[in-house]
């Protein structure tokens, strides 16, 4: 579905290449985490996936991004809309409609979508996000899980085969980000929707995804599946990031002989010792 080949970019104002040689595939309906210490390049990689660069943000480009068989640089980036939806960190910076259907019907409208379509496609993106009872809602009045939830909503009635999400939970509260995790795993499990997240936290990576990807300086410096990726906590703690805290308890029992594995879980945690 993602073919990425020796991928480089710099922007014009900066002096170093911000991606340096990043090389990644990404099958039909995996669900793929990128994480790794902040400036290493991963909000870059995620606006190469829908052409955003190097078609409307300019700078040395150089390296192919392929979605699903087509050349970003081939096409224009309104082509990508319906093959990719892209969710911000603010979901307050996408959201401009004075109703919660109008900003899910704005999408299809502008592919003119009969009306017919459009109506069956709002309505199964807000069951998708469970907010069907805020379809006539301002969204400048939900809460920003909500928010963010009719974010991702909107973009699925575009009817993407790909969500790419930078750090769509940075800006909410823990039930915020309870509820945009519920959804992902939703469309990971149900719709086997391709997912790509770019996110800080790393308990619910180990608990959704199919495979991380650790980025530093601008290269791919690690990847494999959660366990293979957070059971090298001293490289991951090298580089800030934090594993989940079962899996750095459970590291530290390992070495000291006490338990034969790292959990991802609690619930793995607690059979460690039964």
């Amino acid at each position: 579905m993602i073919e990425i080949k020796n991928l480089h970019f710099k922007y014009h104002s900066q002096t170093e290449e911000v991606l340096t040689g990043i090389d990644l595939s990404i099958k039909k309906g995996e669900f793929v985490s990128i994480i790794g210490p902040s400036g290493c390049g991963k909000s870059t990689l995620c606006l190469t996936l829908n052409g955003i660069i190097p078609k409307t943000i300019s700078g040395e480009f150089s390296g192919d991004v392929i979605i699903d068989g087509i050349n970003t640089k081939d096409r224009e980036v309104s082509e990508f809309s319906r093959r990719v939806g892209m969710i911000l960190q603010n979901p307050e910076s996408q959201l401009f409609a004075m109703t919660v259907e109008e900003e899910l019907a704005f999408g299809p409208e502008n592919l003119a979508i009969p009306r017919e379509e459009i109506e069956e496609r709002i309505s199964w993106a807000l069951s998708i996000v469970d907010m069907g009872n805020k379809r006539d809602e301002f969204p400048g009045n939900l809460s920003g899980g909500q928010k963010q939830r009719i974010a991702i909503a909107a973009s699925l009635t575009m009817k993407p085969d790909i969500l790419v999400l930078d750090e769509p939970t940075s800006q909410l509260d823990p039930v915020g980000k309870r509820e945009v995790f519920s959804v992902l795993k939703g469309l990971h499990e149900k719709e086997k929707m391709t997912i790509v997240l770019v996110e800080h936290r790393t308990e619910p990576i180990a608990e959704l995804s199919d495979r991380v990807v650790v980025m530093d300086k601008g290269s791919i410096v690690l990847e494999g599946t959660p366990r293979e990726v957070f059971e090298k906590v001293p490289l991951l703690r090298e580089l800030g990031i934090m594993v989940p805290d079962i899996s750095y308890l459970t590291y530290l029992l390992k070495e000291g002989g006490y338990v034969k594995d790292i959990a991802l879980t609690v619930e793995e945690g607690r059979r460690l010792f039964i």
